[in-house]
């Protein structure tokens, strides 16, 4: 716990943010060119990669009950990164309602790669989350558009990856709030790579990289990305609305 003095008397109090990683962890033990690059899964990667920004990181996969996801866990999680690409149409309808509806209530949501298909992600989005997609070993370059965004502090004015799975436009989610990423691909392809969206009180990033395949999550500006993604999603927000019947905040002359 950290406690900054404001004044002589009122003070601040900061604590690391809960952070948990929810990763199917199939293709890692069905696919062996997965499995030679994240043995140990993409969560164990994730978490050893973000664990010098000083989180209190969780992992959960789908096989464990509940997927991980119990109210327990997502009541002690700020922020939840979300990779699923196999087992989309598996993961439990109890489960997917339970985590939408603690991003609806200030919960965080990191959506990686594949996970745009994910029930969750689609649930939030109200589209189909459809797109173009080739593996071809294809050379990605990650422009920023939105320089001004704390998602993008520290990364440069690119992202330059050797290999990644390639993403293409149409890609059918809402406009999103903030563009923060575009994509091209050596094959010719443009994408929106980083997406921000406000879903009541929850804050979401979506970010295209991350292929089974591919070293990404090894890159540090990836890496980066990613924990800035966390620290804004993780921020404080105003008060939770209020629905239904409201009485009078000052009087009403009926006459």
């Amino acid at each position: 716990m950290i406690k900054a003095f404001i004044g002589s008397n009122e003070y601040r109090e900061t604590r690391a943010i809960r952070l948990t990683i929810w990763n199917e962890y199939i293709d890692e033990k069905e696919i062996a060119e997965s499995a030679a690059i994240y043995p140990r899964g993409m969560h164990v990667a994730l978490a050893a990669g973000l664990a010098p920004y000083g989180f209190r990181i969780h992992t959960a996969t789908f096989e464990e009950p509940q997927h991980g996801l119990t109210e327990q866990v997502l009541n002690h999680t700020d922020v939840l990164i979300w990779w699923g690409h196999a087992a989309h149409d598996q993961v439990s309808d109890e489960v997917v309602e339970r985590v939408y509806q603690r991003v609806l209530n200030g919960m965080g949501l990191i959506v990686l790669h594949s996970g745009h298909f994910s029930k969750l992600f689609r649930k939030l989005m109200g589209t189909t989350c459809e797109l173009k997609w080739r593996v071809a070993k294809e050379k990605q370059l990650l422009w920023i558009v939105n320089p001004a965004h704390p998602i993008t502090a520290g990364v440069g004015s690119y992202i330059e990856l050797e290999e990644e799975e390639m993403y293409g436009e149409f890609f059918d989610i809402p406009v999103p709030d903030e563009l923060i990423f575009v994509g091209w691909f050596q094959g010719g392809e443009v994408f929106r790579s980083g997406c921000a969206f406000y879903r009541r009180l929850g804050k979401i990033f979506y970010f295209q990289p991350g292929h089974e395949t591919y070293p990404t999550f090894y890159n540090p500006q990836i890496l980066r990305v990613i924990a800035n993604a966390v620290q804004w999603a993780a921020s404080a927000h105003g008060a939770a609305p209020v629905f239904g019947y409201s009485p009078p905040i000052s009087h009403i002359d009926e006459n």
